[in-house]
């Protein structure tokens, strides 16, 4: 966390958190009461002092303030930034990369959830095509594209597919999930709220 966060929480320690005014939507954009925060500085800001409590809801540490984060869908949106034939590479929203992905899930929209060191995280739509080289068969084949939509099918289902990510060598097989089943499965709370008598603001 930032210098001036950690000194604010060791001068304030005992401020009322704040619940129910910062968004993340699953495109990894920050949202104060439901609208979009334009001002990069503040994003970034935002970004590097993003953490998650033993409850396992994820807040904003704003100086001594803990500001809790209502997620449209998981803590944290993957980006690629790999050059387009390198290996991949991920990034969170926070612009954190991403070391190990330890597994990988696609739900009943198609939405693909990724488990990292950081936590769980969704892919940015923007991203999926560019994960297609990746996507390989047992074998480690690249899918052609009208098998790899059967089986992208078949996982929106709810039933198995011979399908892989391929991660710096490593294969991770894609596993189908219900959206419903996604905060528990990584021990999160998507909307948090006040423990019964915890003084708040809203």
């Amino acid at each position: 966390m930032d210098e001036i966060v950690l000194r604010g929480m060791a001068k304030w320690p005992s401020v009322p958190a704040v619940y129910g005014w910062l968004g993340l939507d699953r495109r990894g954009q920050w949202l104060l009461k439901g609208e979009r925060i334009p001002n990069p500085l503040v994003t970034e800001f935002i970004g590097r002092n993003y953490a998650r409590d033993e409850r396992g809801c994820w807040y904003f540490q704003n100086g001594p303030q803990r500001v809790f984060v209502n997620l449209e869908y998981a803590p944290f949106v993957l980006r690629t930034v790999n050059r387009e034939g390198d290996p991949l590479q991920l990034r969170t929203h926070n612009e954190k990369p991403v070391s190990r992905v330890r597994g990988l899930w696609v739900d009943e929209h198609g939405i693909l959830i990724a488990e990292t060191e950081h936590g769980a995280a969704t892919v940015h739509d923007r991203d999926l095509e560019r994960l297609v080289p990746n996507l390989v068969d047992a074998q480690a084949r690249p899918v052609d594209e009208t098998v790899l939509d059967d089986l992208m099918e078949a996982l929106q289902r709810g039933q198995p597919a011979a399908l892989w990510l391929d991660v710096s060598g490593a294969k991770l097989r894609v596993e189908p999930i219900s959206s419903g089943a996604v905060p528990e499965r990584f021990g999160f709370i998507a909307q948090p709220e006040p423990p019964a008598g915890e003084e708040v603001c809203r």
